[in-house]
């Protein structure tokens, strides 16, 4: 019974996605209420989990699907899991009523919470799978779903290409994953992740190991935005906010952190694995961190954080200190929750003012009592200060940091630059809209209603319960997903009661460094601003510059393979063959040997040998293109009768049929095609194209050849003989294999010999209409008159293509 709950939780969303656009046409945005039950129902089928999860247990299930590769519909659900649900579920239960409210009136909002069930579908499935077939279906399904929230304002050219940028980018990723995942199953031998992270010393003692680390960190990383793939989240920011603060804050760009998390017992602790993961998590914090100064938007303030805290989290994930992995599970939980609410903010600013800008905007606080308590407790955890959830997150990032080595002091210095500017940008966010003197904004500012409060305000208190009541949160939650991460027990037991040492002082240190920068904040904005366009080109171009390039390349090698004549696909289709059938025998030594003369052959054997071979001279000679085909079909009837002699009946009788169609076919296309009597190719072109066939020919002799002189397997052979009668009631042996053993086979030829049947009857039909003429000149007679803008010869003959007409409207013809 919980194995079917379970099924249906997960297929629950799809379900809401189609009856979504119904429910809301009758509804409208009121809809959101019953729509938001479907995440309800599944968050809490998951909190049931959290006793058994706590108690050190993991819950697996699913479906056999193809057992003969090991393939399965199957989920495994363990701290790690279980907590991603939670998030996807509740969050998204909070989306639902946000975009409700958010989308208010607007004709497609049927459509765009139907993509938000999709996706939180998607991404509940991928966070839960357990075969990894199961897992990369999932995967693209979020990078498919998220194309078209990012894309859902369609007739805008900037969302057109951001959605189109997201989904190349996740999209090579999630192919480079499906080549990792392969690489994996080859080196363990399964299929399940619940199997794999007990498999670690395996993977790490193959030799495949770096290429599959490789193709993993390039499905994890393009995911979650880590540099240099970082571009596409800020550029996502041209969808709706509900899928700002849904997918690209607190679930789908955390995939790849996820997936890394997932695979930590298998592949962590290697030296590739502890250089990777903290240099590219570290370069992805400092750069997501400057780039956010430079932005005065609301909404790409907050995205680019977001990359700058993503590669924090990758950055822990791979460092070989022991609290690492605490750390990183503490802070990811913390940025879903106040990241939500911040973007859920500055929706909720934008949607009632009418900008984002926050230049524009000042003294909202009146206006926007709610929001702005809101904003505050999210600010104040996201700048890690306590009460709040994310004071803990960072106190353990330092504790796991700091050390006297090179390289302790190096990413400790990194984690205080990138926290310190998240801090700036955090209060930048929640303070400077809100205080000051009043600023007149495009839209009379007033309080939102309770769909778009209610999330940001939720997220935001729960962000403080979970730092007042740690004990519970770290038993059910953080304990759990870090011993699943870790790959063993792991509890944690931090609380907002603060330790005096290096992290309480590093806390500091960052929040006098995040007060400077906030305080300075438009000057280094200029500074920023200054160094990027110095700098110059980025990968955001560079993405440009590649779609470019390969929409020319393509274009190029379209044109030459696909040049519109169809004597060159017939020449290159001639080509691989030939190419196909003599390198391999060539390059591998397998050529046949070559047999002698027979020791009894009888004369009329060699009779029709000899017409096979008088037809095909006949049919290079021959002066006309009637009298080759008439001589391809002699020599294709020589064979067949080989064939006879040989005890090959019905073989013959085929060969029979093939040649009589052939002769037929060819002879009606000569006669209702246009196509000069003798073939005029010059002599180098027919020199080619002799070689050409003789290849082939030798091709296929030689391999046939090489064939018969291999020892022979009589097995097949035995089983036919033995159950053709016996299953399959038939007494022919070769008319069984050909009905019922290879039955699908011989229906596509069927279907294949009847569609060239009706080609050949539309041939047969065609008819050539009389061209139509005029009875009177459409040009007036005499010297054109020359007119501005018309080109006269072309209008002429224009006019002349077109027939006549009466001034009753029919048509006239002599």
């Amino acid at each position: 019974m919980p194995g079917d709950l379970t099924l249906i939780a997960m297929l629950l969303p799809f379900a809401g996605a189609v009856l979504a656009p119904w429910l809301t046409a009758r509804m409208g945005h009121n809809a959101a209420w019953p729509l938001a039950l479907i995440p309800v129902f599944a968050f809490v089928h998951f909190a049931g989990f959290l006793p058994e999860i706590a108690a050190g247990e993991v819950i697996t299930g699913g479906y056999v699907w193809v057992p003969s590769l090991a393939l399965s519909f199957s989920w495994f659900i363990d701290g790690l899991s279980l907590t991603f649900a939670l998030l996807i579920t509740g969050i998204g239960t909070l989306i639902v009523l946000y975009a409700g409210g958010y989308m208010k009136g607007h004709p497609q909002q049927g459509r765009f919470t139907a993509y938000i069930l999709l996706f939180m579908g998607a991404m509940l499935g991928l966070v839960i799978s357990d075969s990894f077939l199961m897992l990369f279906i999932f995967w693209e399904l979020t990078s498919i779903t998220s194309f078209l929230l990012i894309g859902f304002d369609h007739r805008r050219e900037a969302s057109r290409r951001s959605a189109l940028q997201a989904l190349v980018v996740t999209g090579g990723g999630g192919l480079a994953l499906l080549a990792g995942l392969i690489f994996l199953w080859n080196m363990t031998g399964v299929t399940q992740l619940s199997l794999l992270v007990n498999a670690g010393d395996v993977v790490r003692a193959s030799p495949f190991y770096l290429a599959a680390l490789f193709l993993v960190l390039g499905g994890a990383f393009t995911k979650s935005a880590q540099f240099p793939f970082h571009f596409w989240l800020p550029n996502a920011m041209e969808a709706p906010t509900p899928v700002s603060a849904f997918l690209h804050s607190a679930t789908m760009v955390k995939a790849g952190v996820y997936l890394l998390m997932r695979l930590n017992p298998a592949m962590g602790g290697t030296l590739a694995w502890e250089i990777l993961l903290p240099f590219f998590g570290g370069v992805t914090l400092l750069v997501g961190g400057i780039l956010a100064i430079r932005q005065t938007d609301l909404k790409l303030m907050l995205a680019y954080t977001t990359v700058a805290s993503l590669g924090l989290l990758v950055m822990l994930t791979g460092f070989d200190t022991p609290h690492a992995v605490e750390a990183a599970v503490l802070y990811l939980v913390a940025h879903s929750l106040f990241k939500g609410a911040l973007f859920m903010v500055a929706g909720l600013i934008d949607h009632e003012a009418g900008t984002r800008d926050v230049t524009r905007l000042g003294g909202l606080r009146k206006a926007m009592p709610v929001t702005f308590i809101a904003a505050i407790f999210a600010a104040i955890s996201m700048a890690g200060l306590p009460p709040f959830f994310g004071f803990l997150a960072k106190e353990e990032i330092y504790y796991a940091l700091a050390g006297a080595s090179p390289r302790a002091v190096f990413f400790t210095a990194v984690a205080i630059i990138g926290n310190a500017l998240m801090f700036a940008i955090a209060f930048a966010v929640a303070l400077k809209p809100f205080l000051g003197a009043e600023v007149k904004t495009p839209k009379h500012a007033h309080e939102g209603p309770v769909l778009l409060w209610l999330g940001p305000l939720t997220l935001a208190a729960l962000g403080l319960l979970a730092a007042v009541f740690s004990p519970l949160a770290h038993q059910f939650v953080s304990t759990p997903m870090a011993t699943a991460v870790a790959g063993e027990a792991t509890p944690i037991t931090i609380s907002l009661i603060p330790h005096i040492g290096v992290p309480l002082a590093l806390s500091l240190l960052t929040i006098l460094v995040g007060i400077g920068v906030y305080r300075s904040l438009d000057r280094l904005r200029g500074m920023v601003d200054e160094l990027l366009l110095g700098i110059g080109t980025g990968p955001d171009r560079w993405f440009d510059g590649f779609i470019s390039g390969l929409v020319h390349v393509s274009y190029g090698l379209t044109r030459v393979v696909q040049s519109g004549r169809l004597q060159f696909y017939i020449t290159a289709t001639f080509v691989i063959l030939a190419v196909t059938l003599l390198v391999p025998l060539f390059a591998y030594d397998e050529l046949p040997a070559l047999p002698g003369w027979p020791a009894e052959i009888s004369f009329y054997e060699l009779a029709f040998f000899a017409i096979a071979v008088i037809g095909i001279v006949t049919v290079v000679m021959a002066k006309d293109r009637l009298t080759a085909i008439v001589s391809l079909g002699i020599q294709g009837f020589a064979v067949a009768v080989l064939f006879l002699l040989f005890g090959a009946p019905d073989l013959s009788f085929t060969q029979f049929m093939v040649e009589t169609l052939s002769v037929v076919i060819l002879a009606l296309v000569m006669t209702r095609l246009k196509l000069s009597v003798t073939d005029h190719r010059p002599f180098v072109p027919t020199i080619l194209h002799g070689a050409l066939a003789l290849a082939c020919g030798l091709g296929f002799m030689l391999l046939l050849m090489r064939a018969t002189q291999g020892a022979f397997d009589p097995a097949l052979s035995i089983f036919f003989n033995t159950y053709s009668k016996i299953i399959a009631h038939g007494a022919n042996v070769v008319n069984v294999i050909i009905v019922d053993y290879r039955g699908v086979d011989t229906m596509g030829e069927i279907a294949v010999v009847m569609i060239t049947g009706l080609a050949i009857l539309a041939l047969i039909r065609i008819r050539v209409a009389p061209r139509l003429q005029p009875e009177a000149p459409l040009v007036p007679a005499g010297p054109p008159v020359a007119r501005e803008g018309v080109d006269q010869p072309a209008l002429a003959e224009a006019a002349m293509a077109s027939p006549a007409k009466s001034k009753s409207g029919a048509r006239k013809s002599k």
